[in-house]
């Protein structure tokens, strides 16, 4: 579906890489930009097989790989000729550190007005906060997702991904298809400046409109929905389940189902806004029920009575489920150095367009293919290596 946008790939580690790859599983070209010798630092990440990072795999699938050493004004010709007919350019490096190295918008636009330039920091390219260095931890506890995440006497918690880099990367491909597509109905080129404390927050929509509601900080209440109950997760003989039970009709049902249709006419738990003001008492009444079943048995019942519910699975089992149903996320194919290797793709499902899924490159794997598609031969591009350009 992308196929013919040119995309020139600055961006390292998660967030830029993650944006790319969503790009390259819709058929953008996507031409990575490493330093020679030891590449995206990714590439160092564990987990690893046969010491390759499965990592840097998985976030930089169906992509080429080049070397540019961009200290060397001979690296950054070959930039610009990159750029010259390309799409999309993006980076991830601090504030200032592209126009720096002469690769910033304003350098490559000049090159080529058509360019999408996607810059992703963690802070944004101007304000107080610019300069300092973020990771997605860092972006988790500024943001206040950490503060609402977790038990109510626990500390805060960050969630079990690098949700910041990857939500990030989501807005990040988002926002060049949307300039993409103005370009193509006759707009400019676009700048685009992607924070990912920005991206944080507004991801958060269920407790910032809490914020809004009552100038209040919303505090952590666990797994249960904050103004919903009972929604939440339940302990049963062998596992943990969830249900939602979103209204007064469905509790009515709910009630009937545990065994407890009294629940409905008790002052407490009559309507949505007196369950949530005693969830404590709620709770430990529907855990004495579910912790005398199984998982299976609670799930039963909750199909029985139309109360949407589910396993708490561990993400083992959540591969497994996937494997049997879907054969267009997992892609299986044979790693020169992993051995078979499955790749995970984008989830989006588009009627005729299949994934032709491609592994990750090697470091520099596609550094002679691309010169010479820039018109170098043989003795330029060995020159390039004696002045240690790439």
């Amino acid at each position: 579906m992308l196929s013919g946008i040119k995309v020139v790939d600055l961006s390292r580690v998660m967030s830029g890489p993650y944006c790319t790859a969503l790009l390259a599983d819709m058929g953008a070209e996507v031409i990575k930009i490493e330093t020679p010798g030891s590449g995206d630092d990714s590439r160092h990440f564990g987990p690893h097989v046969n010491d390759y990072s499965v990592y840097f795999a998985q976030l930089n699938r169906n992509k080429k790989s080049i070397t540019l050493n961009l200290k060397q004004p001979e690296a950054c010709e070959v930039l610009r000729k990159l750029v010259a007919d390309a799409d999309v350019v993006v980076e991830n490096f601090r504030p200032g550190v592209a126009k720096r190295l002469g690769v910033d918008y304003e350098s490559l636009s000049a090159i080529n007005p058509r360019l999408v330039y996607l810059s992703i920091s963690g802070f944004g390219q101007s304000g107080n906060l610019r300069e300092q260095p973020a990771y997605d931890l860092v972006i988790q506890a500024m943001s206040g997702l950490m503060h609402i995440t977790g038990t109510p006497d626990g500390d805060p918690t960050c969630v079990g991904e690098s949700i910041a880099d990857m939500w990030t990367g989501l807005f990040g491909s988002w926002s060049i298809l949307a300039a993409l597509l103005s370009r193509e109905r006759g707009g400019p080129g676009r700048y685009i400046d992607l924070a990912m404390f920005d991206a944080m927050l507004a991801l958060q929509v269920t407790a910032f409109s809490r914020l809004l509601a009552d100038g209040k900080a919303p505090m952590r209440v666990g797994n249960r929905h904050p103004m919903t109950t009972p929604v939440d997760s339940f302990p049963a003989r062998d596992g943990h389940v969830v249900a939602v039970v979103s209204h007064d009709g469905a509790f009515r049902k709910f009630a009937a189902m545990i065994g407890k249709p009294e629940l409905n006419d008790d002052p407490r738990f009559c309507n949505k806004t007196v369950r949530s003001a005693n969830v404590d008492e709620l709770k430990a009444i529907i855990s004495a029920w579910t912790r005398t079943h199984t998982v299976e048995e609670v799930l039963s019942d909750c199909r029985e009575a139309d109360i949407p519910a589910g396993p708490v699975w561990d993400l083992a089992t959540a591969h497994r489920q996937l494997q049997e149903q879907s054969t267009h996320m997992l892609h299986a194919m044979a790693h020169p150095l992993c051995g078979p290797m499955q790749f995970m793709q984008q989830p989006a499902r588009f009627s005729d367009a299949p994934n032709e899924a491609q592994r990750d490159p090697m470091l520099g794997e596609h550094t002679v293919e691309v010169l010479k598609g820039l018109g170098m031969n043989d003795a330029d591009i060995e020159q390039l290596k004696q002045r240690q350009a790439i």
